[in-house]
């Protein structure tokens, strides 16, 4: 059996794939024909590409806006087999157009665990970005950031900060890549880079606010980890006193509970006076 080669990026960028997997719907070649090789990686038990069948004009790929969204948000997920998935769903779509509601459909259970891994990645990103200051140019500010995510969701959420930071120059470094704007350009760059030593002025400033706002009696361990996994911690700056103010918290909390109310200030009483008197009701 003839076994036939899709050649598609690493970086999460779905319009190679759909360009491929249409043309391979339209020669007909099944899920299981065809290997999704991603670029800088080869297989070497297959040295030469072997040339793809005909494509049939009538054979007319359907999809809906919902199976094409699920597709493309699973694709930036880093497991090699996306590729792969993602085509024989949509394949299989083609004669079983309510296979998307299956929800016990191994294929579509698997595609809908990427596709919200992949948006919860994009959520940590746009929320756990911490810019730092650096030289600037050409009377612009110019900032840098380091961020690890776990998938390839760079084009993602690119147009996230574009539209949040459009007054400064800045560079998101990852170890997937970049993102870069200059105030006109958004440049998405695939490859790795490493990670720099950043900090200025304001990481104290985010230390101060975090401790003033750290309240020990509501502390919920697993909660904060859920939300704030401790991958993230080292890139940001408060994050370094979260075990000092949790080691102190049940020390905190039982000063306050020892604290005596403490009196109103001296401008309440002035306050209350300025107040428009209620008049009262009357029988």
């Amino acid at each position: 059996m003839t076994r036939f080669r899709a050649r598609v990026s690493a970086d999460g960028d779905s319009a190679c794939w759909r360009t491929l997997a249409r043309r391979a719907l339209r020669a007909g070649i099944a899920p299981e024909r065809l290997d999704w090789i991603e670029d800088g990686k080869d297989d070497d038990l297959f040295p030469v590409d072997a040339p793809w069948p005909e494509e049939d004009p009538a054979r007319a790929p359907v999809l809906s806006r919902a199976a094409l969204t699920l597709i493309e948000t699973a694709l930036c997920h880093s497991d090699p087999v996306r590729h792969d998935l993602a085509y024989r769903l949509v394949w299989r779509l083609q004669d079983e157009a309510g296979l998307l509601a299956v929800s016990t459909d191994a294929d579509v259970a698997r595609l809908r665990r990427m596709a919200q891994a992949v948006r919860r990645d994009s959520h940590k990103m746009t929320a756990f970005v911490r810019f730092r200051e650096q030289p600037g140019c050409n009377g612009r500010r110019r900032f840098c950031a380091w961020f690890e995510p776990d998938h390839h969701i760079l084009r993602r959420v690119a147009p996230f900060f574009a539209n949040r930071f459009t007054d400064m120059d800045w560079l998101i470094a990852t170890p997937r890549g970049s993102i870069a704007w200059d105030g006109e350009t958004l440049d998405v760059r695939s490859g790795a880079f490493t990670r720099p030593e950043l900090a200025d002025d304001l990481d104290q400033l985010w230390r101060t606010y975090y401790g003033a706002t750290f309240n020990p009696a509501r502390v919920k361990i697993q909660a904060m980890k859920s939300e704030m996994p401790r991958k993230y911690w080292r890139n940001l700056p408060e994050t370094n006193d979260i075990p000092a103010l949790l080691a102190g918290a049940d020390a905190r909390v039982r000063r306050m509970a020892a604290q005596q109310a403490a009196p109103a200030p001296a401008f309440h009483h002035s306050l209350r006076k300025r107040l428009p008197r209620v008049p009262e009701d009357r029988d």
